[in-house]
């Protein structure tokens, strides 16, 4: 291979991490800079630039890039562009594939950081040689990449693949940040985790250990934390988390029938507290011609490099122009 490596960049809220990784998913190097320092997009561009190129000159890799894969929230990979990210600095679309490709060069390919992640699993994880899965991300939000015979599912604008907001709850349903109620990440992130706790401790008096805790402060740690401890309630937490997440897998699996749903991020973290509740809720409610054939697994990317690693693999990917796919295209290819 002429050129060796690829660069992964993860865009996130406060920081970006990025780093150089080779055709074996090894992060060579990595290094971040704070996402919100600078309002203008061209300044936070010219800051990277200085401080990825450092990196790339550090570690004997100039010339040596075959391109730069970003996971950013809200992006676009038909488009190149970051759309409407609400916790992001730069308002608006953002020509974020554009600008990257002109301060360095190479081409560029850009996704959500959920669909970074499959590609990441896919190319390095536990997805090696599957054609059909899901990726959940449990973190703030639930995030999901799905591919189907090997390809993403991007829908005609993009944007397809956002499980985290199928509503769960319509009746009486927790607000989410998306404006909607109900919606799955509103009960199955660390923040729905934490929601469920301090519901709990409201309408209920038995004693937790969560009590000893500000109650506005309780985290998705602390219930882990109480739960592994032994305390009752936390537990409870956990199955009814685990029971709504997997009622939502069983609906998943009818639409895509994948061979795997592979959970990543600091949730997932938790092991058979919530993986029980969810196989169990999983089996209950998967339709007969389903059941036992999807398995449940946990993501086998080291967490600290994950991000960098599923960019990265989408840098192999990247082409000189954003890529003109549409909608006929995608659906040609699968």
């Amino acid at each position: 291979m002429s050129k060796p490596y690829v660069v992964g960049i993860d865009i996130g809220g406060t920081n970006t991490v990025f780093g150089i990784v080779d055709a074996r998913g090894n992060v060579i190097a990595s290094n971040s800079i704070k996402t919100g320092k600078h309002a203008n997009i061209e300044d936070y561009i010219a800051e990277l630039k200085v401080a990825l190129n450092k990196l790339i000159e550090a570690h004997d890799a100039k010339d040596k890039i075959h391109g730069i894969g970003v996971g950013a929230p809200n992006s676009n990979y038909f488009t190149g562009t970051i759309e409407y990210a609400t916790n992001l600095p730069w308002k608006g679309v953002v020509p974020l594939a554009k600008l990257l490709t002109e301060a360095f060069g190479v081409p560029v390919a850009v996704t959500n950081d959920a669909n970074a992640a499959a590609i990441g699993e896919m190319t390095y994880g536990a997805a090696r040689g599957m054609k059909d899965f899901i990726m959940i991300t449990l973190g703030t939000g639930v995030g999901s990449g799905i591919v189907v015979n090997g390809q993403l599912v991007y829908g005609h604008d993009g944007f397809a693949g956002e499980l985290g907001h199928v509503i769960v709850k319509p009746s009486n349903g927790r607000m989410c940040g998306c404006g909607r109620t109900g919606c799955l990440e509103t009960y199955c992130s660390a923040t729905g985790v934490a929601c469920t706790a301090r519901e709990f401790l409201e309408i209920r008096t038995d004693p937790s250990r969560l009590r000893d805790l500000p109650i506005e402060e309780i985290t998705s740690k602390d219930v882990y934390d109480a739960a592994i401890a032994g305390d009752k309630l936390a537990r409870e937490i956990f199955q009814y988390t685990g029971e709504i997440m997997g009622r939502a897998f069983a609906n998943f699996v009818a639409f895509s029938s994948p061979e795997a749903i592979i959970l990543f991020g600091g949730l997932a973290r938790a092991g058979e507290l919530l993986m029980k509740p969810i196989k169990e809720s999983m089996d209950r409610n998967m339709l007969n011609m389903f059941k036992g054939k999807t398995k449940l697994l946990l993501s086998e990317l080291k967490e600290s490099d994950a991000a960098v690693l599923g960019a990265s693999a989408l840098g192999w990917e990247a082409r000189p122009t954003p890529p003109p796919a549409s909608a006929q295209t995608i659906l040609a290819e699968v």
